[in-house]
């Protein structure tokens, strides 16, 4: 398993027990967005590490000549 699927798999257990223990649907609802922003953000990283930019590389490229 890599670390992704752990993470997913740790924000899905904290999306359980935050719906088991948060009676108030308005805390409960923020707390489901801050998790999803999470899962989002891991998500976007995990495609940036495997795919990156290619335009970044030039550009370090250009300063590291200057």
């Amino acid at each position: 398993m890599n670390r992704l699927s752990a993470a997913l798999i740790a924000y899905v257990a904290l999306g359980v027990l935050t719906y088991l223990t948060i009676s108030d649907s308005r805390i409960r609802g923020i707390t489901f967005a801050i998790l999803a922003l999470f899962a989002v953000k891991s998500i976007l990283r995990r495609k940036d590490v495997l795919h990156p930019d290619k335009t970044e590389d030039v550009e370090s490229k250009d300063l590291a000549e200057s």
